[in-house]
């Protein structure tokens, strides 16, 4: 029973895990991948994640891909004269030496046409390409419906 009770403890917290994990591309650090669950596949997902240039050369994120939308897209989320909307983001630059956060109220990837269910705890994979560094791979946790961040612990500055 005891074995039992770790192995739940352990496979309940791994899929979080999974969001903190950072991945390389050159001198770009993937890390914080996650989304929301979905209630079902009506209505668009969202992705998030943190990316940090730690070269000399800017870069941009161009766009990305996934199995689980038909239509992914970059957004960034603008507020003019207290109304939010969010446009369609061509590129989302990535300067030398800085950090930029694709998070709730800010850019951040539109999974349009769900092909599936987000389900909490379960992961899917994202492909981000970048205009200099190329494209990379990242798994991405999903968190619950009202999650504010990765909910990653320890948050790299």
């Amino acid at each position: 029973m005891k074995y039992l009770l770790t192995a739940l403890l352990l496979s309940l917290s791994a899929t979080p895990l999974l969001a903190c994990e950072t991945v390389q591309l050159g001198s770009l650090e993937i890390s914080e991948a996650w989304s929301r669950a979905s209630i079902g596949m009506a209505r668009p997902g969202a992705f998030y994640v943190t990316i940090r240039n730690t070269g000399a050369t800017d870069d941009a994120l161009a766009g990305i891909a996934t199995p689980v939308s038909g239509k992914p897209m970059l957004h960034e989320t603008v507020v003019k004269d207290g109304v939010a909307s969010m446009p369609h983001a061509p590129a989302i630059p990535v300067p030398a030496d800085s950090t930029v956060q694709l998070e709730p109220g800010g850019y951040h990837g539109m999974l349009m046409g769900l092909t599936q269910v987000l389900k909490e705890g379960e992961t899917f994979p994202v492909t981000l390409t970048f205009r200099e560094a190329g494209d990379v791979t990242v798994p991405v946790a999903i968190r619950g419906m009202g999650a504010k961040d990765a909910g990653c612990v320890d948050k790299k500055d």
